[in-house]
């Protein structure tokens, strides 16, 4: 018998098609998790990424092989200043065509937003009038949700001074009076992110991934290179391309943009948030980012994008069953944290 032909499972996710560059810097959350909190609450927070390092943590989760030791975890740190709420918007709902807006509300942005950098049409407010518009269509709404603004210049490692501005949904209830009192409440004021998130609760991380550029398929898609010995006239670095008809069938591994995707990854720990940055900022600053300067959240494992990167903070969609099986037994506790790295990370 002759040599059995190799096999070997495809190269590279399918499910990730097409590999196109991401459409905005700051993602729109496509997804909204049904929760019930008791009380409103935002479900998202916007901050930048500063950089990584690494702590020991005592592991408390149920069932682990090391559970009640110290751990040591790679931990990413999202320099998160409060979000101040520009506006107030609520969605009705047609079998049809989906959602569809209502109305909106919006505030007096304060001048050292310099929202003007960001929206250039920015016309007179009268909130309060607005307002009583949208307490009328409370009957036809469906969904509360809020603009927020960031505040670059409080963020320590960027030089801008546009604020980006992210859309998030209010829930925690499905009385949607009582989210619209509350959005209403928030309206011109700042959201600081310990009234979203509590340290010890799971949150899912989107953003979008570190830019590669072109690329070819060897690192685009993870394919094998040809060996030397093979007669590789036309290249070693390429694939036999497949074809059907006049064109290439689409699961066929070609060369394109890699990186600079949006992405989402579930079910981060966050282990600290902090308002002293100096407790987190290693020897010299992180790289390519500085010193953090205003409030951090601290989260265990890495995340996708380079530093000074957006990063949506939103409550999980999917959480494991340890987490739920915690949370019904001991309630969301902080970690216990002995010792977070402060040394420098240059030449690492």
């Amino acid at each position: 018998m002759g040599a059995r032909k190799k096999r070997a499972p495809r190269r590279g996710s399918l499910g990730f098609s097409p590999r196109k560059r991401a459409s905005r810097l700051v993602p729109r959350v496509k997804t909204w998790p049904q929760i019930d909190l008791g009380e409103p609450k935002l479900l998202a927070f916007l901050g930048y990424k500063a950089g990584m390092t690494h702590a020991y943590v005592v592991d408390d989760r149920p069932n682990s092989p090391t559970y009640g030791n110290e751990i040591m975890v790679p931990v990413t740190v999202i320099e998160t200043p409060p979000l101040f709420v520009l506006a107030v918007r609520l969605y009705g709902f047609d079998p049809n065509r989906g959602l569809y807006t209502l109305g909106e509300a919006w505030t007096y942005p304060p001048p050292e937003l310099e929202l003007e950098r960001k929206v250039k049409t920015l016309g007179s407010f009268d909130p309060e009038k607005k307002i009583k518009e949208l307490e009328a269509l409370l009957g036809e709404a469906r969904d509360v949700r809020v603009l927020v603004a960031t505040q670059p210049k409080l963020v320590g490692g960027l030089s801008k001074k546009k604020p980006d501005i992210l859309e998030v949904k209010v829930g925690g209830v499905s009385d949607v009076s009582k989210l619209f009192e509350y959005a209403s409440s928030k309206l011109g004021e700042l959201v600081d992110v310990r009234e979203v998130f509590t340290p010890g609760q799971l949150v899912d991380v989107i953003a979008v991934t570190k830019g590669k550029g072109f690329q070819g398929v060897i690192k685009r898609w993870g394919v094998k290179e040809l060996p030397r010995w093979h007669k590789h006239r036309k290249g070693s670095r390429r694939i036999g391309a497949r074809s059907l008809g006049k064109g290439t069938w689409w699961e066929t591994p070609q060369a394109g943009q890699t990186g600079y995707h949006r992405r989402t990854e579930y079910n981060k720990r966050i282990l600290m948030i902090d308002d002293d940055g100096y407790k987190v900022t290693p020897a010299g600053g992180f790289l390519h980012y500085g010193i953090v300067r205003s409030t951090f959240t601290m989260l265990s494992g890495s995340i996708p994008g380079p530093a000074k990167r957006p990063i949506i903070l939103r409550w999980p969609v999917r959480p494991p069953k340890w987490y739920l099986k915690m949370i019904a037994e001991k309630g969301v506790k902080p970690p216990q944290i002995t010792y977070i790295s402060l040394t420098s990370k240059q030449g690492n």
